[in-house]
């Protein structure tokens, strides 16, 4: 193996080798270990993405990490071909966890889309007898579920659609936090399911009106729709509670979960439902290889306990209030918003002196601190939720000096 030695090293190689399938920051990591990352060179950072909210207990959690080695040193994979002895503890667990029936184990967030995209029409066709190959799924505009061609299929998002057709049919498009679009789509009988993120975060960290949420899921029975909630990334504590739908009081039909699932170290994804939607598939119908492996069971149980145990939620929305009254203070041509909920924040950016989201990143990233931009203007903050009060207001001042800096 290759030792990298210099930040523009690695960065060469994967230029040359990989696939130019993503835009990175130009920062080498190395390490990581709670709130921070260090590069190739041995600086510092804050890490204000957490992988997209995959490390929401931090990085190389001990708990975790050691989950991850004890069971990949007695056994790491069996397939779904036999029994283990972990499964069937880790789907107890996680069921009783989040108060469902049933779940169906999966690796990444885009396979738990997939997953719940099957497990609705199956229901649709078998429970509430939609005809053969009629049933409808309403999506929103903006939302972002992963990039399988049926995910893309939903999206309006022209990076993620262009020369990938043709599409899966079967979806109906509407805004985002839209009742009356939403009460309209719902008038076709042979809509079988609504799939929603809670809050759009690939969007912007875009938060729907208050009520939005339970008045939808209320539609939807109403009309004998499935409600579909995607909580990859706004799911196990990430808004200031386990779901971002306890925020409404409500438990949707189906949840799909992933990313902090797995604390980081290993890709888990989860579908979960109760019996009467979870039992209409049958074997052979859906599957994977590594769904429900004995590491990723026991990395899942491990990483859900350190939520629980270590009160994530409650620091999540005590610092996000926090976090957010700081951002608020900062008097900028470049601020023209700051919105989010509990440690799941962005900032809306103004171009100004030619400079945009990105240049603020980069600028941030030279003072300590690294986020990424999305759809250009806006920036995504969401610490890992381990941080402390006195690391939110060094990161803020991070952030403030990098604004100041480029005016």
């Amino acid at each position: 193996m290759i030792e990298v030695k210099t930040s523009q090293m690695a960065i060469e190689l994967e230029d040359k080798y990989g696939a130019h399938n993503y835009h990175p920051l130009p920062v080498v990591l190395a390490k990581g270990k709670g709130v921070f990352m260090w590069d190739v060179e041995g600086k510092r950072y804050y890490d204000f993405l957490s992988a997209y909210s995959a490390v929401n207990q931090g990085h190389c959690h001990p708990k975790i990490v050691g989950a991850l080695i004890e069971q990949a040193q007695t056994l790491e994979l069996t397939s779904r071909a036999f029994y283990n002895n972990v499964l069937g503890p880790y789907e107890k667990f996680i069921t009783e966890y989040f108060g469902y029936e049933r779940v169906l184990p999966m690796n990444s967030g885009a396979e738990g889309d997939e997953t719940a995209l099957k497990l609705t029409r199956k229901w649709g066709y078998k429970v509430k007898g939609i005809p053969e190959d009629q049933a409808k799924i309403i999506c929103c505009q903006n939302n972002f579920h992963g990039r399988t061609i049926s995910v893309i299929s939903m999206s309006n998002d022209p990076d993620a659609r262009k020369d990938f057709g043709p599409f899966t049919p079967g979806f109906i498009s509407i805004p985002y936090n839209d009742l009356p679009a939403l009460e309209k789509a719902l008038e076709d009988p042979n809509v079988a399911g609504f799939l929603v993120e809670p809050i759009q975060g690939e969007a912007g960290v875009f938060v729907p009106d208050e009520g939005y949420l339970k008045k939808a899921f209320d539609l939807c029975k109403a009309k004998n729709v499935l409600f579909i909630a995607d909580e990859v990334q706004t799911g196990i504590a990430r808004t200031g509670r386990l779901l971002a739908c306890d925020w409404e009081g409500f438990k949707p039909d189906v949840l799909i979960l992933g990313k902090a699932l797995s604390g980081g170290v290993y890709p888990i994804s989860a579908v979960l439902a109760n019996d009467h939607i979870m039992l209409c598939i049958h074997p052979g119908e859906h599957g994977s290889t590594f769904g429900g492996n004995p590491v990723a069971a026991k990395v899942a149980m491990a990483a859900l306990e350190v939520v629980r145990d270590e009160k994530l939620a409650e620091n999540a929305e005590k610092l996000g209030i926090l976090f957010r009254d700081e951002l608020r203070k900062i008097n900028s041509p470049y601020i023209e918003l700051v919105r989010g909920k509990g440690l799941l924040n962005a900032i809306v950016i103004k171009p100004f002196n030619g400079k945009s989201a990105w240049d603020v990143c980069l600028k941030m990233r030279d003072n300590g601190l690294l986020a990424k931009p999305t759809h250009d203007h806006i920036i995504r903050f969401a610490p890992p939720l381990v941080i402390t009060e006195a690391q939110i207001h060094e990161a803020v001042e991070i952030i403030r000096k990098s604004i100041k800096d480029l005016e």
